[in-house]
């Protein structure tokens, strides 16, 4: 029976051969050969009963599929119950290919067969796409946790975390027929097929919001190029964008892809890993740019939110395989935005000591220097916790000495704050310490550019109060601490009262008996003058100062109220004096002003108008020496509210 020994179907149709070939020779047939033989014929009838069932129901599901073809109506657009009427058919041509034997005859029915398994697989392919487009939902930001606009001074982030919100991207009527697409082709081994057109459909709904949201493609060369106002407003739209798109959209993404396609987490990586680098990019680029002062706030609101978001971006990509590439270069973007903040605020401090003017400002008011300094560490307060980890970090002492700062800057720093002992942001309260010492070395050189002595502690007395009252009135105050603003309040209390010896002692040196006052300037060389000529210096000085001093500017009102108040302390008791003792000697041509037209004068001093006096100040006798009584009520008034008054 060497011709039997060959395998599967030749087998079988040697050994029928053979049988035939038996059953012609007209041999007798014994019982048992009978009965073998009716088993044979019952088995192979019902084969042929079987196989012509099969072929009979194949025919009839191919015509079923191919007469949707016919029709380019879109088959869900009729409903789901026509839809699963078409799946119905699919399903069963999948299993009756599978029970095709494949014999000889039926390869031209299995062949056609998976002709139109492969038409149904694109027409399924026309319509899950059909779907997902037509049923899209679109994300807007108005469902998302807002954040308002702010200035850079102003910036502040909200970190109050929202729980994680789900909304639909699709219809949720049709993600069970989405669903059921999926399944079909994937078991028709046509997955990829499903899977890409699911993620280019995806991806495209992505790339229309960021469009629709002003979110550009732009390369590092691109960004590196935009002036601040261009970047700045940029920076804005990418946090906000940033925050929704990884705590809302991602997180939605990834909902819908688990609801159509189960746990096959390549389909939502595929599908956001582009539009997610290319924010990636944007930040890689900022972190990279100039280190200039302005950007810090935002650099820092930047590194801030991709620091609160790394755990829901470790989440999303958990895939260690499919989402490592996100992961990786999500960290090392928040790296070098880190790196970048603490480079910038160290530029920050040297932009500081380097600021030089040539001319002094205008009035001796509050320097602009003074003013962007002081409100930039107010806004820096609203970032105190990130700020002082990021510095913490790389904690360098040398970062304190900023040349050209004086010598003895970094010795008070750390008195400073080794007398606070600050358990709280304690690399964040050295740099401050540091940044307003650098400021106010460079006040004081800038203090020098004013010719006249007295204005340059006008100019010192505004800004060091200026920079207490900042501290005083904000979140700095727990950084600084109650010792910084003892120590700055008596440094402007003292610049006042070293302003009120430059202007004031040399005009009231004309009114000391023996002539022989302190003061330089207009009132030296008094001695020996007489009364009369004493009243005409003190009037010539007075007017001087007036003409100077009303152009000199005091902001604050009530800085400006305290220092006029005890230049009226100084002048009107002395005036009075002097006055009272030599009234009935001196003629009245010499008496020009009373102490009424005194204190009124002085209300003129540091409003920033200057002012010239004329004889229209002058008074006339009657008015001016109504009586003793009305002199000793004024004066004694003046220094009464000159006890009450605190610098």
């Amino acid at each position: 029976m060497g011709e039997f020994e060959v395998d599967g179907e030749e087998k079988l149709i040697v050994a029928a051969e053979y049988l035939v070939q038996e059953l012609r020779s007209n041999k007798s047939l014994t019982r048992n050969a009978k009965k073998v033989l009716g088993s044979l014929l019952s088995e192979l009838s019902r084969v042929v009963i079987v196989s012509d069932e099969i072929e009979q129901r194949l025919n009839l599901v191919c015509e079923k599929i191919t007469a949707r073809e016919v029709d380019e109506t879109m088959i869900w657009d009729l409903g789901s119950d026509a839809g699963n009427e078409f799946l119905e058919a699919v399903n069963e041509l999948r299993g009756l290919i599978d029970r095709v034997d494949g014999t000889t005859e039926e390869e031209v029915s299995l062949r056609k067969a998976h002709d139109v398994l492969q038409t149904a697989m694109a027409r399924l392919e026309d319509e899950f796409k059909h779907l997902l487009v037509e049923n899209r939902l679109p994300f807007e930001l108005e469902h998302a946790v807002e954040e308002d606009s702010f200035g850079t001074e102003d910036l502040i982030l909200g970190r109050n975390s929202e729980d994680h919100i789900v909304v639909d991207l699709v219809r949720p009527e049709v993600i069970s027929d989405l669903k059921s697409i999926a399944e079909a082709m994937i078991a028709s081994g046509y997955d990829r097929e499903c899977i890409q057109v699911c993620t280019t459909v995806r991806k495209e709904a992505l790339d229309e919001f960021l469009y629709d949201h002003e979110v550009e493609k732009l390369s590092i060369e691109d960004v590196l190029k935009m002036d601040w106002a261009t970047l700045n407003a940029n920076i804005k739209k990418w946090v906000r964008v940033m925050r929704n798109i990884v705590q809302m959209y991602l997180i939605s993404e990834k909902s819908l892809n688990s609801k159509i396609f189960g746990e096959l987490n390549e389909i939502f990586v595929d599908t956001v890993t582009a539009p997610v680098m290319q924010l990636l990019n944007f930040g890689e680029a900022v972190s990279i740019g100039p280190r200039q002062p302005e950007k810090l706030l935002r650099i820092l609101e930047m590194y801030e939110l991709v620091s609160e978001l790394l755990p829901e971006i470790d989440a999303l990509f958990s895939d260690h395989h499919l989402g490592l590439s996100v992961r990786t270069e999500y960290r090392e973007v928040m790296r070098r935005l880190g790196d970048c903040a603490r480079a910038t605020f160290v530029e920050f401090k040297s932009a500081i000591a380097s600021d030089v003017s040539s001319h002094p400002f205008p009035g001796g008011a509050v320097h602009p220097l003074t003013n962007y300094v002081m409100n930039y560490l107010m806004a820096l307060t609203d970032f105190s916790q990130t700020l002082d980890s990021l510095l913490m970090e790389h904690e360098d002492v040398e970062d304190l000495a900023i040349p050209p700062s004086p010598p003895d800057v970094i010795n008070q720093v750390e008195e400073e704050f080794t007398y606070d002992s600050p358990e709280k942001f304690v690399a964040m309260k050295r740099h401050f310490y540091s940044i307003t010492s650098v400021l106010e070395a460079n006040l004081q050189v800038k203090s020098k550019l004013y010719r006249d002595v007295s204005l340059r502690h006008i100019f010192l007395l505004n800004n060091i109060h200026y920079m207490t009252r900042k501290v005083l009135n904000s979140e700095l105050k727990h950084i600084f601490g109650d010792r910084w603003n003892r120590k700055h309040t008596w440094k402007f209390q003292q610049q006042a009262t070293e302003y009120e010896r430059a202007t004031w002692l040399p005009v009231l040196s004309f009114l000391k008996e023996d002539g022989s006052g302190s003061g330089s300037g207009s009132g030296s060389g008094s001695r020996n003058l007489r009364p009369r000529e004493r009243f005409q210096g003190f009037n010539s000085a007075f007017e001087e100062v007036y003409k100077a001093q009303t152009g000199w500017l005091i902001s604050d009102e009530r800085l400006r109220e305290d220092v006029r108040t005890k230049a009226s302390m100084w002048v009107i008791q002395a005036y009075w004096t002097f006055y009272s003792r030599h009234k009935n000697s001196v003629s009245e041509r010499y008496i020009k002003y009373s102490t009424d037209d005194l204190e009124n004068l002085l209300l003129d001093l540091f409003a920033g108008s200057p002012k010239s006096l004329s004889n229209s100040y002058r008074s006339s006798l009657s008015s001016k020496t109504t009586s003793d009584q009305k002199f000793q009520r004024r004066s004694l008034r003046v220094t009464s509210k000159g006890k009450r008054t605190k610098l």
